[in-house]
Formats: structure tokens, C-alpha cells, sequence
């Protein structure tokens, strides 16, 4: 055995009010409270009183899973899923080596099967304080649920046989997790670029004006790092091996004695562990543990995806103070405590502070791989347990406000027309020289004549802070008489942005579309879809289902899917009289308005999950369809009181 995992005070795992949802905490408290098979009606010595009622808000929490991250990757760096993962791990190396002929018995196995998920924290948690080992207290612990397979738990491994194995597992999870998010992102940003494929621009050089792009050619920039984005976590999960059964020092010293010198056994029993935990291929040298080399390839992609953000969300920010393009903002939303005009862009702000952390993490595995000496030190212990689930955790956060951030960006045409043109007559000069030089003028006088009104337009646009007036100037002087009547097509922005429409569209069906095509049902079943309302005078009111499943997943204990209301309405009215309604019905949880165009309003709400008498979730699709009939009368309600009001309205306007 092992001693390279005993634990010092200094490491101890974090509270589960860190590590867990809410739900998994009442899990764990239902889990302590039954008894426990050691054959003494649940009562030990070694049974002290739980820490868990001391006040979580006197200890520090992580503002990573106490303030942002989402349910899912808490869980999948909970300590539930870890030690249900280690009791998995022993249970799949019992069972393979029973099947290779070892005298274990279908009892011991049953009984292991039976309480991989009935762990009494109580009991691990007093016993590693006793042992100083948390392996080894997690192995006594399962025994006390599992007596008659006691003697064949963690039979022949060593500690890093549960703890890389267990750890390969979770980060592979954490990988799916983020790629879902990721496409989801992908997906959302495309539509974005299409929508605004041939909105001209001023493009940005050094922070200066310069030539024409498009808004949509600009998010193709950020998608295409996105793209890269995804491709790394694909790769690196793909390379992601599994330790497998390999003994103390990585020899499989142990498993051959336990099999007699039969070295085609411990090749099975390797084989066929690393295949029950869902791998095709486990690593064939390792010493110890799992090369650290591969940590460092896990946090060098989510770090470089932490640059990818860091870029995209400080354009957004640049854009949103220049007023081209906004974040949403909710109707409800504080920008500043003393300044109530303002809309500071803090999604992305938040994205930006996030991602700074998520790239410094990169020196953590370097380093602790750097010194893991001959077979294996204790130095990537500690480090491991807060580097690894603070990169995946990071990453998550960042995704979700991704997402929110690019389902509501909002464009405001008018202002980035009002900016073009202030820039655009000087881009234009070249033109109107070689117009006039083609209605016969000469080149050299003619750009004089042009440099001369510049230079007069730029005094007054630096000086004088008023608009750039070259074109007024230009038509004011008989001079270029000859090309008047062209000023409007010479000075037309759409002439200006080359092929950035095109590119958009190439970069879309050629790039964009294939590295999504294997994720169609993540894409479809996340995808805005609208829903039928049949509702009088649909015109108004569009709804759009974003699940969290397909809708089909009757067993889910998720909650119902996001919904948005999509209202059409100039003023708003309607709006804000159905938000109102949404608010106050207690079976609706509200999450938010927003304005993504003037004429639109956006209301995201979600239909609330409920609990059984019995504590079973309603299915989620029971909740889905329950909640359309009651929104569908709400809307009817507050959509014949604005019908009635415009009709009244229009009725008083005529007469």
C-alpha cells in the first residue's frame, strides 16, 4: 500500500457546502442519517457528531461554486461524485477480477453494488482524522457498509488507483460539460453573424479608425477562436488515458503475484477496468500516477480558451462604449449606485476577470510537473485539488455568461451609421480622385484640391468638435461639378466592406456548420425553437423554448426549460404588462427583460419544478406542458386588454 496519500491539515478537502448543489447536500444529510452495516446498529466510536451544522458563512466559501458556477460542474467536483466514483472503481476492479477467476463471490460484489453511493461522510471524515490517510478511511468506510466484502476492497491497488482513475473520470465529464456549453455558444454567435453579415462597420486598427468590416465578419473573428477552442477540448479529450491497474510503483508487481505469474490476466484485468469506466485506452508506462504532463495539456486548452474570452469580451466592451453594441441589460439592472444612466457592460467584465484567473492557472500543473521526482512526489497533491476543478470551474462560469451575452447582444445600426460617417469621407478620398481623374480631371491638382478640404474638414471635426463636413465642402465646389451626381454610390459604406459579406458566409458553411454537425442534437435540442401559443393575433407574441433537455426526458429531475417571450410592440406596452403578469405568478420564476432591437422586447422566464408528496420531481416535460396552458391564458388575458387599448387608441387618433 501506498503511503502517497496521507493528507496533512493544510490540504483537507473543501466543505461540501462548497463542493456540492443543494440538492447533493441533502443528499448526503438523508445518506447520514440511516444506519450503518458494521453489525452494531449503526453505533461506533469512531461516529463523532457532524461539523456540518456549523455556520458555512463563518468559514471561507469559494465565490467559484458559492456565487457562479453551475450545478452540474459543482457536482462533477463534489465530493459525492468522487468517493461514489472511487466506490465504482473498486467495485469494477472486484468484479474483473472475479471474472479472471479470483475467489470473490457474487454476494461481496452485490453488496458493493448496493451502497456505491451510501457513504456516511461522518464516518470518512473521523476516520481519515484517525488515519491520516483518505484513501484508506474511504476503504474502512465502505467495509462498514460492505462487511462481507471487506476483505477484497482495493484488492492488490495502490492509492492512485482510485484517485487518478477517479480524477481522469471527473475531468473527462468536465470536458463534455464544456463542450456542450461551448457548441451552445458557437451556435448562438453564428446566428449573430449572419443576421449582421452586411451591417458595415468601422474596423479598428491600433485602437484607430481603418477600413470598413461588417459586425458579422467581426464575430466570425471571435467564433473562429472559439472553433480552435472546441478543437482543443475534442483533442485533449480524446488523449485523456486511463491510469488502469497498475500498482504501487506502475509495475503491476502486485496483480501478478495476485494472479500467479499470469501476465495474460493482469493484461485483461487492466484491460477490462479501463473499458467498465468507459475508456478505450489506458496508458501503458505510467510510474505512481498518470504522467502530470497531462494535466498540463488539460489547463494549457482551458487556459488559451481563457485568452479566446478575455479578446472577445473586451471588443464587446469597447463597442458598448462607443454605444455600437451592447450586453443585455435588464430592465430592472443597476449600472452604478451614483450614476443611474449608466449601462456598464459587467457580463463581460465579469468574463474578462474570470478569464485572467483561468490563463495564471497554467503555472500550477508546469510546475507540478516539473518536480514530480523519479516514480512520484507529494507535491502535485495539494496543488492538483485546487488547480484542476478551479480551471474546469472557471470555465464553466465563463461559458454560462457567454452564453447569456451572446443571446442578447444588442446592435444599434444608427450609431455605428453615425460613426462611419465621420470617418468615412477621408477612407473616400482615393475614390473621388480617381472619379475625377476618369470624368477627365487631373490627377495631381485634383488631389490637392482634396487635401486642402481635408485638412479644413479635420480642423473643424478636432477643433471645433463639430461633424466632419469633407462631403458638404466637396459638393459646395464647382470643381468636382463632374462627379456630383456619383457622391452618393462613391460614398455608399456597402462599397467599402470588399467581401466581408461573402466571407462570412464561406467561413459559416465551410467551417462553422461541419465542427457542429456532430453536436446537431446538442444544437437542436438547446436551440431557440419556436412553440406553438395558439393564441389570437400571434403577431404580437412569439414564444421560444430554450430546454434543458429535448423535452422527452421523462425521468429528468431537471426543471422545465427556459422560455422567452419575444414581444413585438413599438412602445413596449405590452412588454412591460406581460413581464408584470410573469412576475407575480408564483409558478414562474422571472429571469430577466431585455430590449435586443427597438421594436422587440424579450422576456426570459423559467416554469418552476415541483417536488412530489413522495419527494420524486415532476417530469420535467409534465411541468413544460402544464405551464404552457397556464401561460397560455395569462397571455391571452394581457393580449386582448393591448388589443383593445390600440383599437381604442387608433379609434381617438382618427377621430
Amino acid at each position: 500500500m501506498s503511503d502517497s496519500n496521507v493528507t496533512t491539515n493544510d490540504n483537507q478537502r473543501q466543505s461540501r457546502s462548497e463542493s456540492s448543489s443543494t440538492l447533493d447536500q441533502q443528499s448526503m444529510k438523508t445518506n447520514r442519517t440511516g444506519s450503518i452495516s458494521n453489525g452494531n446498529n449503526g453505533k461506533d466510536p469512531t461516529n463523532v457528531p457532524s461539523t456540518s451544522s456549523v455556520d458555512d458563512r463563518a468559514k471561507y466559501r469559494s465565490p467559484l461554486v458559492s456565487r457562479y458556477a453551475s450545478a452540474e460542474m459543482s457536482y462533477n467536483f463534489s465530493d459525492v461524485k468522487k468517493f461514489s466514483t472511487w466506490r465504482r472503481l473498486w467495485f469494477w476492479l472486484a468484479k474483473c477480477q472475479k471474472q479472471l477467476g479470483l475467489d470473490i463471490t457474487d454476494e461481496q460484489l452485490d453488496e458493493m453494488e448496493k451502497n456505491l453511493t451510501n457513504i456516511d461522510f461522518d464516518i470518512a471524515e473521523a476516520e481519515e482524522r484517525r488515519r491520516r490517510h483518505d484513501v484508506m478511511a474511504h476503504v474502512h468506510t465502505f467495509a462498514r457498509c460492505c462487511p462481507k466484502a471487506s476483505p477484497i476492497i482495493h484488492l492488490g491497488a495502490t492509492s492512485a488507483f482510485v484517485g487518478d482513475n477517479a480524477d481522469l473520470i471527473v475531468m473527462r465529464d468536465g470536458f463534455d460539460i464544456l463542450i456542450n456549453k461551448l457548441v451552445r455558444c458557437i451556435q448562438r454567435l453564428t446566428q449573430f453573424a449572419q443576421e449582421y453579415a452586411c451591417l458595415p462597420t468601422l474596423g479598428y486598427t491600433h485602437m484607430q479608425p481603418a477600413q470598413l468590416t461588417t459586425v458579422g465578419k467581426r464575430a466570425c473573428v471571435w467564433i473562429q477562436d472559439l472553433l480552435m477552442d472546441l478543437k482543443n477540448f475534442e483533442r485533449v479529450k480524446r488523449q485523456l488515458k486511463f491510469r488502469g491497474v497498475k500498482g504501487t510503483t506502475g509495475t503491476q508487481a502486485s496483480f501478478l503475484q495476485l494472479f500467479n505469474g499470469d501476465h495474460f490476466k493482469v493484461e485483461e484485468l487492466d484491460r477490462m477496468v479501463t473499458e467498465m469506466a468507459g475508456f478505450s485506452k489506458a496508458f501503458i508506462i505510467c510510474a505512481q500516477t498518470y504522467t502530470r504532463k497531462l494535466d498540463v495539456e488539460v489547463v494549457s486548452v482551458l487556459s488559451s480558451f481563457g485568452g479566446t474570452i478575455h479578446k472577445m469580451c473586451t471588443d464587446i466592451r469597447l463597442l458598448a462604449s462607443l454605444k455600437e453594441i451592447e450586453e443585455p441589460f435588464e430592465i430592472e439592472q443597476i449600472g452604478s449606485s451614483a450614476m443611474p444612466y449608466k449601462r456598464n457592460p459587467m457580463r463581460c467584465e465579469r468574463c474578462c476577470s474570470l478569464a485572467r484567473h483561468l490563463m495564471t492557472l497554467i503555472n500550477d500543473p508546469l510546475g507540478t510537473h516539473s518536480v514530480q521526482w523519479m516514480e512520484r512526489t507529494l507535491d502535485d497533491s495539494a496543488n492538483k485539488r485546487i488547480c484542476i476543478p478551479e480551471a474546469f470551474l472557471t470555465a464553466d462560469i465563463i461559458l454560462f455568461t457567454l452564453l447569456n451575452i451572446s443571446e442578447g447582444l444588442v446592435v444599434y445600426p444608427k450609431v455605428i451609421d453615425k460613426h462611419i460617417k465621420q470617418e468615412l469621407p477621408f477612407m473616400a478620398t482615393e475614390n473621388l480622385i480617381m472619379a475625377m481623374v476618369s470624368a477627365g480631371g487631373n490627377r495631381q491638382e485634383c488631389h490637392e484640391k482634396i487635401r486642402t478640404l481635408s485638412q479644413k474638414a479635420a480642423e473643424r471635426v478636432k477643433i471645433d468638435g463639430l461633424d466632419n463636413d469633407l462631403v458638404e465642402r466637396v459638393k459646395s465646389d464647382p470643381y468636382f461639378a463632374p462627379i456630383i451626381n456619383k457622391l452618393d454610390v462613391l460614398l455608399d459604406a456597402k462599397t467599402f466592406i470588399g467581401r466581408a459579406p461573402e466571407q462570412v458566409y464561406e467561413f459559416i458553411s465551410r467551417e462553422v456548420e461541419p465542427a457542429l454537425k456532430i453536436y446537431a442534437s446538442t444544437v437542436t435540442s438547446n436551440s431557440t425553437k419556436p412553440a406553438e401559443l395558439n393564441m389570437q393575433s400571434n403577431d404580437y407574441i412569439k414564444l421560444q423554448v430554450c430546454p434543458v433537455d429535448d423535452g422527452t426526458n421523462t425521468k429528468s429531475t431537471v426543471g422545465a426549460p427556459n422560455l422567452s417571450f419575444i414581444i413585438r410592440d413599438e412602445d413596449h406596452t405590452l412588454g412591460n404588462s406581460l413581464r408584470y403578469v410573469i412576475m407575480k405568478n408564483p409558478a414562474v420564476d422571472f429571469c430577466g427583460y431585455t430590449i435586443p432591437h427597438p421594436s422587440e422586447s424579450k422576456i426570459n422566464f423559467r416554469i418552476q419544478s415541483k417536488i412530489n408528496e413522495d419527494s420524486t420531481a415532476v417530469p420535467a416535460i409534465d411541468i413544460f406542458r402544464q405551464g404552457l396552458v397556464d401561460l397560455k391564458q395569462m397571455c391571452s388575458i394581457v393580449l386582448e386588454k393591448y388589443e383593445e387599448s390600440v383599437k381604442t387608441f387608433k379609434e381617438m387618433e382618427t377621430s
